[in-house]
């Protein structure tokens, strides 16, 4: 199943953008996945192409406007039914590694570039789109995000990336930090890798790494450290609990 990127933009020349090159521009030359970019302004019914309009009750600014989007979405739904539609907004969920692997398991994604002020409210209460943010940020525009969430997914495509363990080994996969890694030259500016990395005893490496990550993460993310610990309490209470009914 090929992976299906549909993006709906006011600036279609910023795609496939860097995704054109190195991992994600080898694979979408095989065909492992397709990328479809969609003028939103075609949807615009006035001779001037209009897409946006000054918000309701004042302010700055302006707003894209709900009959052009969900005509654009409408599209895009017709053409992949399957693929679920995600917007770009600030005050959407911040999405997450669980989320992108889910997505990259699918038939592809629908995404919406907003603009502006935003998005028209109505859009969102007559079409089934998951608003979503890249961190707690403001960009000018929904592309760059589109840009890094497409990427998240399509390294996680079957055959995009070389070793089977490189998408499973990183930073947010089990809930940590990646560990930090070494390559030669041994010494640098009289810093050398650290001994065990060197020891050839693979499990005292694991176990190293393993450390390494747990540390990192509780100094340098310590909202992702709680998460992990109550992740991990509550596995081990599930657990106790069936081996608990098992033995009744």
């Amino acid at each position: 199943m090929t992976f299906a990127a549909t993006v709906l933009t006011l600036y279609p020349e910023m795609f496939p953008g860097p995704l054109g090159v190195s991992l994600a521009g080898r694979a979408l030359e095989r065909g492992d996945w397709t990328m479809e970019t969609v003028q939103i302004r075609q949807f615009a019914t006035d001779k001037h192409r209009t897409v946006d309009d000054t918000p309701a009750g004042g302010g700055a600014g302006m707003v894209l406007k709900a009959n052009v989007l969900g005509a654009a979405i409408d599209h895009a739904q017709e053409r992949h039914p399957g693929a679920p539609v995600l917007a770009m907004t600030p005050r959407g969920k911040p999405i997450t590694q669980a989320r992108i692997r889910e997505l990259s398991a699918g038939p592809g994604v629908t995404i919406l570039c907003g603009r502006f002020e935003g998005f028209d409210e109505r859009v969102f209460e007559a079409r089934d789109i998951e608003e979503v943010s890249l961190a707690d940020i403001v960009l000018s525009g929904g592309e760059p995000a589109a840009l890094a969430i497409l990427d998240a997914c399509i390294r996680l495509l079957p055959g995009v990336m070389g070793a089977a363990s490189s998408g499973t080994e990183e930073s947010f996969e089990e809930g940590l930090l990646e560990y930090p890694q070494y390559t030669r030259p041994q010494e640098w500016e009289g810093r050398t890798i650290p001994e065990v990395l060197r020891s050839g005893d693979h499990a005292k490496v694991a176990a190293w790494r393993k450390a390494a990550s747990e540390t990192d993460t509780r100094l340098r993310r310590p909202d992702l450290w709680e998460r992990h610990r109550g992740a991990r309490v509550q596995s081990a209470s599930g657990a106790r609990h069936e081996k608990k009914d098992t033995d009744q």
